[in-house]
């Protein structure tokens, strides 16, 4: 479970075992955690981040999304 990137209290990272979905990114806090996919950008499950939260993670996302995607390839790529 590789963590890709981490932003104030959100963690971003993949799940080994997923590489036959299209490209996505998991994100969690100590309570909360959520799913997007990152081409193009959607919410994929919530699991308690409220709205403005997920606006925010959202936005991370579109900021780093090539940096994600890049990170996706490569790791999915050599594992």
């Amino acid at each position: 479970m590789p963590t890709v990137l981490r932003v104030g209290r959100y963690r971003f990272y993949f799940f080994s075992n997923e590489r036959q979905e299209p490209p996505h990114i998991h994100v969690k806090t100590a309570e909360d955690q959520a799913k997007f996919w990152l081409d193009p950008i959607a919410l994929a499950a919530n699991y308690g981040f409220s709205a403005r939260e997920l606006k925010e993670i959202e936005f991370i996302i579109a900021e780093r999304q090539h940096d994600l995607l890049e990170s996706w390839y490569e790791y999915f790529r050599t594992n």
